[in-house]
């Protein structure tokens, strides 16, 4: 069996043994990124008023991109009318970016509750719109002979954020 390499995500999951060890002193990933006030060093897209888009920095794919309530809950059910409707606007809109920037032929978009759901992250609820391309494996690549889309997330980062400035007023 050939055996596919990602290196990267190596720290991701280690991130995840350290933040279950600290749990309790550990402040969630996605409420820090709101707080920050450096946006492309913490890969924050857009800012809204309920809600926020955030690149992915351990991507399934190019463009992997993640749309974040800005209220820290992981009870979807708890989410209000107005919250979710952003999120759903939000998730649309950053369709819209990626089809614009990256001309993806298909999209993974979904949202993983609690540990048994898959939710790597699972204290803080977040849906994940991953781009997909003809040949790419499915969802996660971990096949040989795979096309591998790759760009560079700085790159990245600065092509959406601009369409989200021009089609998105700050906090809408």
């Amino acid at each position: 069996m050939d055996r596919l390499f990602s290196p990267w995500r190596s720290k991701y999951i280690e991130s995840f043994k350290i933040h279950d060890l600290k749990k309790q002193e550990a402040e969630c990933v996605f409420c820090s990124a709101l707080k920050s006030n450096d946006d492309k060093d913490r890969l924050v897209i857009h800012r809204g008023k309920l809600a926020f888009v955030i690149m992915n920095l351990y991507p399934y794919n190019s463009g992997h991109l993640m749309v974040v309530p800005n209220r820290h809950t992981a009870e979807f059910h708890s989410l209000t009318d107005a919250e979710n409707a952003e999120c759903m606007s939000l998730l649309q809109t950053a369709q819209k970016a990626l089809i614009e920037l990256s001309r993806p032929h298909g999209y993974n978009i979904g949202m993983n509750l609690g540990k048994a759901g898959g939710a790597g992250i699972d204290d803080h609820l977040h849906w994940h719109l991953v781009p997909r391309w003809n040949g790419d494996t499915n969802f996660m690549p971990i096949l040989a002979d795979i096309k591998m889309v790759s760009e560079d997330m700085d790159r990245q980062w600065e092509g959406l954020k601009k369409f989200f400035s021009a089609n998105l007023s700050a906090g809408a």
